[in-house]
């Protein structure tokens, strides 16, 4: 098969290239899937960047999120599920076979059906965004007529943030930065939108909301004082991203607040709590309350200009078509 490769870490145009290698069997409990388009995460490029370094098995291919049709079952896997249309979570670790090649071999639950409903564009792009926006919104509890706040509503947690929460009977409060991304955050159904660099975000929070139950946040860091000042007693404030900066922090006002403080990487979450994410989405994609971002999209040839769109911020979703 077709697959985007890389065997040591590094910069994008020094690492990765495309070659034919085996196309991987399925084991027992496995499918395998021909995919359509591949998805690209932050978290794809850091790896291959070694800033979150993985072992690497010989050669690795990236990406874990994607869409495409079983082809293939493994044993103990029921044959019906050949020619299933499918997306894809976590293919690429702990193993080889990421998404951005001709066919990928998954656990069969990393293979979640996809409705006719719903576009390869959507589908590609659910994966560890919407798994980590649905943990992150759902892991404590009801969200029905909770207001939450998600900073960096244009961004692609941030957009499933708004579109589950939405769908959960909450009403949602993003955070952006340009007038661009207000608009994405605005089609995603934020009923209100605050521009940082612009606008008194605390007062247009406090105006619109008697207090904040719940909060996704993308920056700690930068967030905090925000996020204490307008939540209510008992709110969760989760957060899924992180850089090199330390947090300092007085306990406080987080005690007297009895704020929450909770942290969440997907990839460590424990399987029990991903796979309750995981049928979250998917009854949120048979609702048809999930959309895509705007897509920007590349051939498998254009493996590392994809990878640098998305290290370099495109505001968007970068998808691979490994058929182009």
């Amino acid at each position: 098969m077709k697959a985007a490769v890389y065997e040591r870490m590094g910069a994008a145009r020094d690492v990765l290239s495309v070659r034919k290698v085996e196309a991987p069997e399925p084991g027992p409990g496995q499918v395998r899937v021909r995919i359509s388009l591949s998805a690209v995460n932050p978290s794809d490029w850091k790896a291959r960047a070694g800033q979150t370094p993985r072992p690497i098995d010989s050669f690795q291919v990236p990406h874990m999120d994607g869409v495409g049709h079983i082809d293939r079952v493994g044993p103990g896997i029921d044959e019906s599920r050949v020619g299933q249309r499918v997306w894809l979570w976590m293919s690429a670790l702990s193993t080889r076979w990421g998404t951005a090649a001709e066919f990928s071999v998954v656990n069969a639950e990393q293979a979640v059906p996809l409705p006719e409903t719903a576009s390869d564009e959507l589908g590609a792009c659910l994966g560890i965004p919407a798994l980590t926006a649905a943990s992150a919104l759902f892991s404590d509890g009801p969200l029905h007529g909770t207001d939450v706040l998600v900073a960096g509503g244009a961004g692609a947690v941030g957009h499933f943030a708004i579109e589950l929460a939405n769908w959960a009977g909450a009403r949602t409060v993003t955070t952006v930065s340009t007038a661009e991304k207000a608009e994405l955050a605005t089609q995603a159904g934020a009923d209100l939108v605050v521009n940082y660099r612009d606008d008194d975000v605390v007062a247009a929070i406090k105006d619109f909301s008697a207090g904040i139950g719940r909060v996704i946040e993308v920056s700690l860091v930068d967030n905090w004082e925000l996020d204490v000042a307008v939540c209510v007693p008992g709110a969760h404030v989760v957060t899924y991203a992180f850089d090199d900066r330390e947090l300092t922090m007085p306990l406080r006002p987080l005690i007297r607040g009895c704020i929450n403080l909770n942290f969440l990487l997907i990839y460590t979450l424990p399987r029990p709590a991903a796979l309750a994410a995981v049928r979250s989405v998917a009854d949120a994609v048979a609702a048809n309350a999930l959309t895509p971002l705007p897509i920007h999209r590349f051939s498998l040839d254009q493996i590392a200009e994809a990878q640098d769109a998305v290290e370099a911020g495109v505001t968007g979703k970068v998808v691979v078509d490994v058929n182009d």
